[in-house]
C-alpha cells in the first residue's frame, strides 16, 4: 500500500465555513425566507417563555403577569434583533433574553424590603420596577465599554487558541437546559430529538423542486408533528392521574397562556411604573451584563462562522456590545424581567439548516413583534411544551460548541503549552460552575456569603457561568505563559488580518453598515 500523501492525510485551514448555501448577503426566495425566519421566531420562543414561567410566580405574579411579560419580552428581543442586525454586529443573531441575569434576579426577588410585602401583586409590581431600575443602571457597562471601543482594546488579548473554550462553552456550558429538561417528559421530548436529528441530517438529501425541504426546515416539521402527538396524549387522558409535575411538563393546555393571553396589546416603555433603584442591587445586575457581554462574544464568533462570513473585526464587535447594551436598556424600560445576549439556540440554527442569511433573522424579528401584540396567537406557539424544545437544544447548543472546537485548526496542537491551556480552561469552565451550583442546591446560597449581598451576588453570577470562567482562565494562561516565543502556535498570524476593518477585504461585505452610515462612523 503506498503512503499516503501529507495533503489527504489532513485537512489545510479554511477562513470561512464552506458547505452554506446562503451567506449574510445572500438570501433565499421570499417565500423560504419567511418561513425560515418563522422558524426561528418558534426557537426563539422556548428562553422567551422559560424565564418569565419560572421568574414570574416568585414574585407573586399572575398567569396574567406572566404572559405580559412574555409579550414585553418577544416584542423588545425583536426591536433588539433588528438593531443589533441594521448597526451593531449585522450578524444573523437572534437577540433573546439571557440566563445570566438569573442570579441577581432572584436575590432582588428575596430582598427583605419586597418579601415582607403582603399582596402578591403589589410584590410583583414592586419587584419588577427593582429589577428595572437596576437593569438601567447596568446596561451603562456594555453602552460604556462598546462605543467608546475599550472592548475592542480587551479584544486585542483574544487569540484563535484562548478563543476554543469560550466558544466551545457557549454551547456545552447550557448542558442543563437540554436533556435534563428532555427527561421530564421523555415520550414527547425522545422523539423530537430522534425525528430532528433524521430529518437535518439522515433525509438532508430529500429534496421538493430542488428544495432540501426535510434539511431546511426540520425544526419546524419535527415541531408540529411531536406538537399534535403531544396534543393527542393530552386530549385522551394519557396524563390525567400522573404527578402535577408530569402533567405541567407533558400537557399542551398547562402552560395558561391562550385563556390569559389578550387578543390585542401593544407593550409601552414604563408600563408597570416608574422603575426605583438601589445601589447594591445595580452592582450585582452588572455582573450579569458582563457576563452577557462575553457570553455574546463568544456566540457572535460563532455566528460569523456558521454564516460563512470572516471573524469580525475588533470595532464592529465592540459596536455590536454597544448596541447590545442599548438593548439592555430598552429591557429595563420596558419591564422583560431579563437582559439581553446572543440566542445560542439561533446560531445553532444557522448551521442546522445552512442559511446564515441576515434577512431571515430580520423577518424572523418582524415575526417576534408582531405575534407579541396579537396576544392570542402568540400564546398558541407559546404553549408548545419546554421538552420538545430542549430536545432540539442537545443538537444546537452541541452543534455551537463544535464551532468553537474548529478554532483549533489555527493553532499548533502539537504544542504541550496549547494543550495545557486548552484543557484546563475547559475543565475549569465545566467544573468550577458546577460545584457554585450544587453548593447552591444544598446551601441555598452561593459560596460566597458574606454580609455584604451586593458582592456575592456579583461573584456567584461571575463563576454560575461556563464562557466567563473559560475566558477569565483561558485569556490569563495565554497571555502569560510563554506568550512572545508562540505567536505562531496560538493563531496569531491568521487571526492578525481580522483584527481590523481594513485587514481583509471581506469584511467590506459582511460588516459595512447601511444607509451609507459609514461616513459618519468610519471603519478601523
Amino acid at each position: 500500500m503506498a503512503t499516503p500523501k501529507p495533503e489527504e492525510i489532513s485537512h489545510p485551514p479554511m477562513d470561512q465555513l464552506q458547505g452554506l448555501e446562503y451567506c449574510i448577503d445572500s438570501n433565499p426566495s421570499w417565500v423560504e425566507t419567511i418561513v425560515l425566519g418563522f422558524q426561528h421566531y418558534i426557537l426563539a420562543l422556548g428562553t422567551a417563555v422559560m424565564i418569565p414561567s419560572f421568574l414570574v410566580p416568585l414574585m407573586g405574579g399572575s398567569d396574567d403577569d406572566k404572559v405580559r411579560v412574555v409579550q414585553t419580552l418577544l416584542f423588545v428581543e425583536g426591536i433588539n434583533t433588528l438593531l443589533q442586525t441594521l448597526f451593531g454586529t449585522r450578524l444573523p443573531t437572534v437577540i433573546g433574553g439571557s440566563y445570566a441575569f438569573m442570579v441577581p434576579i432572584i436575590s432582588i426577588i428575596h430582598d427583605p424590603s419586597l418579601t415582607r410585602i403582603e399582596d402578591p401583586h403589589l410584590r410583583f409590581l414592586n419587584t419588577m420596577r427593582a429589577v428595572q431600575g437596576a437593569m438601567i443602571v447596568a446596561s451603562s457597562i456594555q453602552i460604556i465599554l462598546g462605543f467608546s471601543q475599550l472592548w475592542a482594546i480587551c479584544s486585542r488579548f483574544f487569540s484563535p487558541l484562548g478563543m476554543v473554550p469560550v466558544i466551545a462553552l457557549v454551547g456545552f456550558g447550557l448542558f442543563d437546559r437540554g436533556f435534563p429538561v428532555v427527561g421530564h417528559c421523555v415520550e414527547i421530548g425522545i422523539p423530537m430529538l430522534i425525528l430532528f436529528i433524521t430529518f437535518s441530517q439522515y433525509l438532508k438529501n430529500f429534496h421538493t423542486r430542488q428544495l432540501p425541504i426535510l434539511e431546511r426546515f426540520s425544526l419546524l416539521i419535527s415541531t408540529t408533528v411531536i406538537w399534535a402527538y403531544a396534543h393527542l396524549l393530552t386530549a385522551s387522558g394519557a396524563y390525567k392521574h400522573r404527578p402535577d409535575l408530569t402533567q405541567h411538563n407533558c400537557r399542551t393546555d398547562r402552560a395558561n397562556l391562550i385563556s390569559s393571553a389578550p387578543w390585542v396589546k401593544i407593550p409601552y416603555p414604563l408600563e408597570w411604573g416608574a422603575p426605583t433603584f438601589d445601589i447594591g442591587h445595580a452592582f450585582a445586575m452588572m455582573a450579569a451584563v458582563l457576563v452577557s457581554l462575553i457570553e455574546s462574544t463568544g456566540a457572535y464568533k460563532a455566528a460569523s462562522r456558521l454564516a460563512s462570513a470572516t471573524p469580525p473585526p475588533a470595532h464592529v464587535l465592540s459596536r455590536g456590545i454597544g448596541w447590545q447594551g442599548i438593548g439592555i436598556l430598552l429591557n429595563g424600560l420596558f419591564g422583560t424581567l431579563t437582559g439581553s445576549t446572543v440566542s445560542v439556540e439561533n446560531v445553532g440554527l444557522l448551521g442546522s439548516t445552512r442559511v446564515g442569511s441576515r434577512r431571515v433573522i430580520q423577518v424572523s424579528a418582524g415575526f417576534m413583534i408582531f405575534f407579541s401584540m396579537l396576544g392570542k396567537f402568540g400564546a398558541l406557539f407559546a404553549s408548545i411544551p419546554f421538552p420538545i424544545f430542549a430536545a432540539v437544544y442537545c443538537v444546537l447548543f452541541g452543534l455551537v460548541a463544535s464551532v468553537g472546537l474548529s478554532f483549533l485548526q489555527f493553532t499548533n496542537m502539537n504544542s504541550m503549552r496549547n494543550l495545557f491551556i486548552t484543557g484546563v480552561a475547559l475543565f475549569l469552565g465545566f467544573s468550577i460552575p458546577e460545584y457554585f451550583r450544587e453548593y447552591t442546591a444544598k446551601a441555598l446560597h452561593g459560596p460566597t456569603h458574606t454580609r455584604a449581598g451586593w458582592f456575592d451576588d456579583f461573584l456567584n453570577t461571575i463563576f454560575f457561568s461556563s464562557p466567563t470562567v473559560a475566558l477569565i482562565v483561558a485569556v490569563f494562561l495565554d497571555n502569560t505563559l510563554d506568550y512572545k516565543d508562540s505567536a505562531k502556535d496560538r493563531g496569531m498570524p491568521w487571526w492578525a488580518k481580522f483584527r481590523t476593518f481594513n485587514g481583509d477585504s471581506r469584511n467590506e461585505e459582511f460588516y459595512t453598515l447601511p444607509f451609507n452610515l459609514n461616513r459618519f462612523f468610519p471603519p478601523r
